[in-house]
């Protein structure tokens, strides 16, 4: 049964995301080390922090006020805090392609 074409399933979001990125752009406003601020180096970020935190699906807009619930926990948003500085130090330390050296010329 092919549940993408038998069924709607654009209402099944992951809230994490969106307090992923809020932290990622928080964080990265004062990164002073981070040699690549590229796309791909981004979503990299997004990932690597996204599979350490618990994720938020909702269906319904009624799932959004839980997932504001969750997020005022503290423990949730320490892990968000944390999961997000622990994938830019990752991606800081290898990122997924050469970073060009600015003496290069």
């Amino acid at each position: 049964m092919p549940l993408l074409s038998d069924y709607d399933l654009e209402h099944l979001k992951n809230e994490a995301e969106k307090f992923v990125i809020m932290e990622l752009e928080r964080q990265l406003e004062n990164e002073t080390e981070l040699n690549c601020r590229c796309g791909e180096c981004l979503l990299d970020m997004a990932a690597i922090a996204l599979n350490t935190v618990k994720p938020l699906y909702r269906v319904s807009l009624l799932g959004t006020l839980y997932t504001a619930i969750a997020m005022d926990e503290k423990t949730y948003a320490s892990s968000v805090q944390n999961a997000v500085s622990t994938a830019i130090k990752k991606v800081r330390k290898n990122p997924g392609h050469e970073i060009p050296r600015e003496d290069a010329e």
